[in-house]
């Protein structure tokens, strides 16, 4: 379960060629320059300085970015593009664990590239008056204020929390967050993750070629930023590889990211997304 997870055998995975950016797609090399900026400006604890650098140069990234209050100082960062009737929403969390040292290029940074990258290449799209907004949601305060947390669901997915119980309602929710590291797997999480829209995504995959990359099955429970959603009906899902050995820890940095998982994530989540504005 989130804040008590397993790590994994650590093994190292072959170095793979990672394909050229597609067409009108989704650009993976930019969203791993977007998780080194981040990384950059260091530990990022929600309220931090340094976190707050990091929403000034974030919410200038989204399209009609802008800052969601959501008290105590905390603020999701929010950006839309246009449609009609109930958006999807694509979200991750920008700030990091309060363990001293912790850069969190995986547990966050990554999938905040992603969400930007996704946010440009949907940006391009020629789409129907009819179709979906989207929403995209970079929330705040996702981890619990102290390490190891004394009560994770009291204290920790503030910005979810919020921005579930606020309009605008949304009709799907795809939560990134592990989503950059060697080797990618991503499982249905059991807990909250919904299963037909699950099924979705495993069919944006064989569509985009990346099926290996969302097998069968299904992993542990995990409470992470879909659950506040989910609690609340909307179709929601987690895409979150949890045996990573480096959540949490200092070794979460640059060098455990794969341009090729950002790719295969990214590629197959546009694929999604672009089905269900048309839903």
């Amino acid at each position: 379960m989130r804040g008590g997870g397993s790590s994994s055998d650590g093994r190292v995975q072959p170095a793979v060629v990672v394909p050229p950016p597609r067409k009108q797609g989704f650009d993976a090399r930019a969203a791993y320059r977007w998780a080194g900026r981040q990384v950059a400006l260091g530990p990022r604890p929600a309220g931090s300085a340094a976190q707050r650098r990091a929403a000034a140069l974030l919410v200038r990234a989204l399209p009609q970015g802008r800052f969601q209050p959501i008290g105590h100082g905390l603020r999701n960062i929010v950006g839309s593009l246009p449609g009609r009737g109930r958006p999807v929403l694509v979200a991750a969390h920008y700030d990091t664990t309060p363990v001293p040292g912790y850069l969190g290029a995986n547990n966050s940074a990554a999938a905040v590239g992603a969400v930007i990258e996704l946010a440009r290449a949907l940006g391009r799209d020629d789409v129907a008056a009819r179709s979906r907004p989207v929403r995209f949601l970079l929330t705040d305060g996702e981890e619990a204020p102290d390490y190891p947390p004394k009560d994770f669901l009291a204290t920790g997915l503030r910005g979810s929390k919020y921005a579930a119980a606020h309009p605008p309602r949304a009709a799907y929710v795809i939560v990134l967050d592990f989503i950059g590291q060697r080797g990618i797997r991503l499982r249905r999480e059991a807990g909250f993750s919904d299963p037909k829209l699950w099924s979705r995504l495993r069919a944006a995959a064989r569509r985009t070629g990346e099926s290996a990359v969302f097998p069968p099955g299904t992993q542990q429970v995990i409470y992470d930023d879909h659950k506040p959603f989910a609690d609340r009906g909307v179709p929601s899902i987690d895409l979150i590889d949890f045996d990573y050995p480096c959540w949490q820890k200092p070794c979460d940095t640059m060098d455990k990211l794969s341009v090729r998982s950002i790719d295969a994530v990214g590629q197959t989540v546009l694929a999604l997304v672009r089905d269900l504005r048309g839903a």
